[in-house]
């Protein structure tokens, strides 16, 4: 009976550790001091009406409270892509004869990414119109990619987290002669690839701070900028496939023919990846992410009614963070993409398109244009 009441005990210890609760978990062996922290941390859970469904909500409530909140203290706040790509221009003194000339509204149309309303004939008109557009379309990019590791970061420590309480449950488990050395290894493989995970995500976002930084004209004047936690959300509908060419041959009009060629091959690939990163973005925003809570919510309830183990619930955790981490890739893979396509529908070449095959966190691949 006492290793049944352990090995619960320890269970509500650890997940109740991984959801922000003011406790410790250790990961030695069963000691009468130690049954005692696990009967004071079960009568902290039970405290909650729902058990860990309201430990769930009360760390959704209160972000604040987690040891493991991301967020970059660092440096001056650029809290939207418009402020990014103002301060970018800032780094050109070159560009303020151009600022100039297109005039507030166009100036404020291309911060804030409507370059789809400007003048197609706006380049011919204004020169080095282009180069105010590359250096918006590279100050927005190089925003995007930053706050999306950031984020990227949190729920991999979020998996670490999860996969590491398991593991020292586990170890518990083996140390009382519940488990072997072999039932514990598979879990031990989960906490080594999280931690390296982690690890990655570290290094993404640190590349990520660096580019904003080297974007921004800081370099060796501060060490990163402090962004906002999450990326927009994505619109609902994107713009339409008539409206992008109507919008393409318009611009093209005023290109030169060898240009114009290009633009057109631009205008395909560009609008490819387009549609393709919304409609992946709305999958894995939607029904994904949706399905996977609901998921998460049953385990916990089930977990609280004794009906699953607390290796089901960990793994959910790790599982609805995974989601949640190629959900910010394909948000962030939309908007770069979304930036993308109106430089080109402006008449800009990117140097590449993104790929969307790549996993949260990692930057956008090259892409032939």
């Amino acid at each position: 009976m006492k290793s049944l009441f352990s090995h619960r005990t320890t269970s509500h210890l650890l997940v109740a550790g991984i959801f922000a609760l003011p406790m410790a978990i250790s990961a030695q062996t069963a000691s009468s001091s130690q049954e005692s922290d696990w009967r004071r941390a079960n009568d902290a859970v039970g405290s909650f009406k729902r058990g860990h469904a309201d430990v769930l909500k009360w760390e959704q409530a209160n972000p604040g409270a987690s040891t493991t909140a991301p967020g970059s203290t660092m440096g001056v706040a650029i809290p939207t892509a418009e402020a990014a790509v103002r301060m970018a221009w800032t780094v050109h003194r070159e560009l303020v004869r151009p600022l100039s000339k297109l005039g507030p509204q166009n100036e404020q149309l291309i911060a804030e990414g409507r370059w789809t309303e400007l003048d197609p004939s706006l380049q011919r008109r204004v020169e080095d119109a282009d180069e105010v557009l590359e250096v918006a379309a590279a100050g927005r990019k190089a925003w995007i990619e930053a706050v999306a590791a950031q984020q990227v970061l949190k729920h991999q420590r979020d998996m670490l987290d999860a996969a590491q309480a398991a593991f020292e449950l586990g170890q518990r488990m083996v140390t009382v002669g519940n488990w072997s050395k072999l039932q514990l290894s598979p879990v031990q493989l989960a906490a080594s690839n999280a931690r390296m995970n982690l690890r990655r995500a570290q290094h993404a976002a640190t590349l990520a701070q660096s580019n904003l930084v080297k974007t921004m004209g800081q370099t060796g004047l501060q060490a990163g900028f402090s962004l906002p936690d999450q990326l927009p959300a994505i619109p609902a509908q994107h713009m339409t496939e008539a409206d992008l060419e109507k919008r393409g041959d318009a611009i093209r009009n005023h290109l030169p023919d060898a240009e114009s060629l290009r633009n057109r091959a631009n205008s395909r690939g560009a609008m490819n990846a387009y549609m393709a990163a919304h409609a992946l973005a709305q999958g894995s925003q939607g029904d994904v992410l949706k399905t996977r809570e609901f998921i998460t919510e049953e385990t916990v309830l089930h977990y609280n009614g004794m009906l699953k183990s607390v290796w089901d619930l960990l793994d959910e955790v790790r599982n609805q963070s995974q989601a949640t981490v190629d959900g910010i890739g394909a948000q962030r893979d939309f908007w770069i993409a979304e930036a993308d396509l109106q430089w080109v529908l402006q008449g800009g070449s990117p140097d590449s398109f993104v790929s969307l095959g790549g996993a949260g966190g990692d930057a956008p691949a090259a892409a032939g244009h």
